[in-house]
């Protein structure tokens, strides 16, 4: 799927391909807000049984990075993010420790400002016999212009609200810390990692307004776009495995969040028997 013309601001739309290649033929300057967890370059094992999930409901097709590769490949897409977006706009980068140096080497060789470095504190389940337990992700949240970057301080709790554990709760909810559980898609269908709808959603309030478009160049499960439509904004974004993308294009054209088993099974059919068709 493509814009009709090299000069036309795509919007609400998913593409099927590589997103540094792709991100060359998109206009300069028109992102409102990047929102994206990229590839891990760890080897992950998207099946694997401590992740507590039933592999056969796990998607094939996690388009991982190989480490020799890592920086240059997150210098690329950083690079292609700062070009499409917005003097206003801003960005949030997740990462996991093992190759946040390439991220932050990228976001500054390029010329983006930190803002701030959020920690996401999760649950994970993952035990451990010679290290400490992992359970937590990086978000780097990071601006063009810091003087022009738009930031809405009370779009989720008003000046005077107070919390239920006492003291202000807008004061709270900025902390940098944020205290937010996964999301486990049990007995359904789902791609191997995913942000949980309550993680975007807080973003989305604090850096965009309704009518904004969000972008994200790894799609992967698609919660990016599908929180951002939820959210009255308009999305924007790529995913290169095959799988992956029919599944966003399922969610979004369904209108569901969540996909049953037995529903993406039909739907896997279904493509099958169009494709022998034409």
């Amino acid at each position: 799927m493509s814009s009709d013309s090299p000069h036309a601001v795509p919007e609400d739309l998913v593409i099927h391909g590589d997103c540094i290649t792709g991100m060359r033929s998109l206009p300069s300057g028109f992102v409102d807000l990047v929102i994206t967890d990229p590839p891990f370059a760890i080897d992950f094992k998207a099946h694997r049984s401590n992740y507590n999930r039933t592999s056969s409901r796990v998607l094939d097709g996690y388009h991982e990075v190989d480490k020799s590769d890592y920086a240059d490949f997150t210098r690329n897409w950083v690079s292609g993010i700062w070009r499409i977006l917005k003097d206003t706009g801003s960005a949030y980068i997740f990462s996991g420790w093992n190759n946040l140096k390439d991220i932050l080497i990228a976001i500054d060789d390029v010329g983006f400002t930190t803002v701030n470095h959020i920690i996401w504190k999760y649950q994970f389940g993952v035990v451990t016999k010679r290290k400490y337990v992992t359970s937590h992700y990086h978000c780097l949240y990071v601006c063009k212009d810091d003087k022009l970057r738009r930031f809405y301080p009370f779009a989720r709790h008003g000046k005077q609200e107070r919390s239920p554990s006492g003291g202000s709760a807008h004061y709270k909810d900025k902390e940098d810390v944020w205290i937010i559980k996964r999301e486990y898609w049990t007995g359904d269908k789902k791609t191997p990692t995913k942000l949980p709808r309550e993680l975007i959603e807080k973003i989305l309030a604090y850096s965009s307004k309704e009518g904004d478009l969000v972008f994200d160049p790894f799609m992967g499960s698609g919660q990016v776009a599908v929180v951002s439509k939820m959210n009255n904004r308009r999305y924007l974004g790529f995913e290169i495995a095959d799988d992956y993308y029919r599944f966003i294009m399922h969610r979004l054209e369904s209108g569901r969040y969540r996909v049953e088993a037995d529903d993406q099974n039909r739907q896997d059919d279904d493509a099958k028997l169009f494709s022998q068709i034409g």
